[in-house]
C-alpha cells in the first residue's frame, strides 16, 4: 500500500502542484484548504505525513502543527511545513511547534520527495513498533505513547564530528548549555572510534571532513550494530544539498545548513531525542510484554507458552543434526500438603526454591521452565538419555538432602521431587511426543514411591542397556 501524503495549502494551485508531483512518485495525495479540515482529516485518514503551509487565514500552520502535536491520535505523524517564511526565527518556530522539518519555496523537488520519502518510511517502522505497544498495555504500567506526550526532557550524549573548529565549538557550547553531554572529535577516523567505543545518544556529522567523506561514515555508522539505531544530524552547506538527497536516502534524520542557529541546532537536536526516547520505550514495553507472556512470574523461568513453541524447533534441529536431544519432567512431591499445611507462601518458597536448584544443575544453555503448579521441564540439546539420567539423579538427590528455608515461617522443610526422562527416538517423533513420554515417566516414578528417577523404556537401543544397568543412589532411586 502506497504510503499516504495529507497537503495543507489555501492556494488551489499550489495543492494541485503539490499532488501532481507527490502522485508521479506513487504516493497516495490527501487534500486539506485550511488547517480546521487538516485537523479532521488527520484524525480520521491517519496519514504517513502531513505538507503543511504556514500563511493560511483563520489557522495558521504553526497552530495546526502545535494542535496536532497535541492529540495523542496524531502527534507522531511527521510535520513537514512548507512555506515562503525563510527567517531563521520562523524556522525555528515551526521547529518549537513540532514540525518535522521546515522547507522554504520555492521547495527544492529532490529535496522534497527525498524528505518525504525518509519521513515516511520511518513512520512505517514506529507504527510497527506501537502495535506491539498495544500488547504491552494489557500488562499494565505506563506506555510509550504516555511518556512522550510528557514531554519530558532528558539528558543527551552527543558526539559531534566537525572538521571546522569554530563550528563544532559552537554547537558544544549551544548544546551544553541545554544540560547536553558533548564530545567532539574532528576526523572521520576519530570519530568512528569514539562512537563505537562509547555510548552516545545522537551523532552530528558534518558533510566535509578533512580526512574523510561524511556520506561515508553516516553510513557506516547506520551499518554497524552499536550505531544503526542512532539518530544522525548532517551539517551542509547551502550548495550541498544533492548531498543531502542522498544522505536522507543512506538513513540520516535530520539537518542543519551552515551558518549553524543555536536555537535551531537545539531545536532539531530536542526532536530527534523526543523521538529516539519514544522508540526505546517502545523497545522496553515490548520486551517486558515478551518477558510477561512468555515467562513465570514466581519463579522467573520459562513458562508452558513458550516451551510449546520453543520445544519443536530445538526437536527439529536435533533432527536434522542427528543429535540427541533429552527432557526432564519434574514434579515436587506431595507440594499439595505443603500448601494445606503450611499455606500457599510456604509453596511459593518451595517452588522458588526448586527452580533455583534445577537451574545450578543443569547448563545455561538447556531450556528450564514451569509448566504447572509443581511441574518442571528441562530440555536438555546434545544430550543423550545417559547423560541425562546422571544429570536427573543428581539433582533428585540434592533436592532430597537440601532442605527448602520457608521464609514466612522462619523454618526448614524437606521435599523431594519425582523425575522422568525422555529420548528423542528418531527423525520420526514429534516434540509433544518425547514431552508426554517424558511426562509418563514421571508419573511412573511417582507410583514406584516418589523421590526417584525413571527412563522411559522407548529410548534408542543403544541405550537401553546403559539404563537398566545404572546404579541406584540414595536407596534405589532409579527404576
Amino acid at each position: 500500500m502506497p504510503a499516504r501524503v495529507l497537503v495543507v495549502d489555501d492556494v488551489p494551485a499550489n495543492l494541485k502542484i503539490l499532488e501532481a508531483k507527490l502522485t508521479a512518485e506513487y504516493f497516495e495525495v490527501l487534500m486539506a484548504p485550511n488547517g480546521k479540515t487538516a485537523l479532521e482529516l488527520a484524525v480520521s485518514e491517519q496519514p504517513d505525513l502531513i505538507l503543511l503551509d504556514v500563511m493560511m487565514p483563520e489557522m495558521d500552520g504553526f497552530e495546526v502543527c502545535r494542535r496536532l502535536k497535541q492529540d495523542p491520535a496524531t502527534v507522531l505523524i511527521p510535520v513537514v511545513m512548507v512555506t515562503a517564511l525563510s527567517d531563521t526565527q520562523d524556522r525555528i518556530k515551526g521547529l518549537e511547534a513540532g514540525a518535522d522539518d521546515f522547507l522554504t519555496k520555492p521547495v527544492n523537488d529532490l529535496i522534497l520527495l527525498s524528505r518525504v520519502k525518509s519521513l515516511t518510511r520511518l513512520k512505517t517502522v514506529m507504527d510497527e513498533w506501537r502495535l506491539r505497544e498495544v500488547t504491552s498495555g494489557q500488562f499494565g504500567g505506563p506506555t510509550a505513547s504516555a511518556a512522550l506526550m510528557a514531554d519530558q526532557e532528558m539528558v543527551s550524549r552527543v558526539l559531534i564530528i566537525e572538521s571546522d573548529r569554530f563550528t563544532s565549538e559552537k554547537m558544544r557550547l549551544s548544546l551544553e548549555n541545554k544540560s547536553c553531554t558533548v564530545t567532539v572529535s574532528t576526523t572521520a577516523r576519530e570519530g568512528a572510534e569514539l562512537a563505537n567505543d562509547q555510548d552516545h545518544d545522537l551523532i552530528i556529522v558534518s558533510l566535509h571532513l578533512e580526512d574523510g567523506d561524511g556520506l561515508r561514515l553516516c553510513s557506516h555508522f547506520r551499518s554497524s550494530a552499536r550505531t544503526r539505531r542512532l539518530p544522525i544530524l548532517l551539517v551542509i552547506e547551502q550548495e550541498q544539498l544533492p548531498g543531502l538527497v542522498k544522505g536522507l536516502e543512506i538513513g540520516v534524520n535530520d539537518y542543519l545548513i551552515r551558518p549553524i542557529d543555536g536555537n535551531e541546532l537545539w531545536a532539531r537536536v530536542r526532536t530527534q531525542m523526543r523521538r529516539k526516547r519514544y522508540h526505546d520505550l517502545l523497545q522496553e514495553d515490548y520486551q517486558r510484554s515478551l518477558s510477561l507472556a512468555l515467562t513465570d512470574s514466581l519463579t522467573g523461568l520459562y513458562n508452558r507458552r513458550y516451551l510449546t513453541s520453543h520445544l519443536e524447533s530445538m526437536a527439529e534441529r536435533a533432527r536434522s543434526s542427528a543429535k540427541p536431544l533429552s527432557v526432564l519432567m519434574i514434579d515436587i512431591d506431595h507440594f499439595k500438603v505443603v500448601n494445606d499445611t503450611y499455606g500457599h507462601a510456604a509453596g511459593d518458597d518451595v517452588l522458588r526454591a526448586i527452580a533455583v536448584e534445577i537451574g545450578r544443575s543443569v547448563r545455561e544453555f538447556d531450556l528450564t521452565a514451569r509448566i504447572g503448579g509443581e511441574e518442571f521441564v528441562v530440555v536438555m540439546p546434545d544430550t543423550t538419555g545417559a547423560a541425562a539420567m546422571a544429570v536427573a539423579d543428581r539433582l533428585c538427590s540434592t533436592i532430597a538432602e537440601n532442605q527448602v528455608e520457608i521464609a514466612s515461617l522462619d523454618q526448614k522443610l524437606k521435599v523431594t521431587a519425582s523425575i522422568g526422562i525422555a529420548t528423542l527416538l528418531g527423525p520420526n517423533e514429534s516434540a509433544t511426543n518425547l514431552l508426554n513420554r517424558a511426562d509418563e515417566a514421571m508419573y511412573r516414578a511417582k507410583k514406584a514411591g516418589r523421590n526417584r528417577v525413571i527412563v522411559h523404556e522407548s529410548m534408542p537401543s543403544s541405550e537401553q542397556s546403559m539404563s537398566t544397568v545404572s546404579q541406584p543412589a540414595l536407596g534405589g532411586r532409579h527404576a
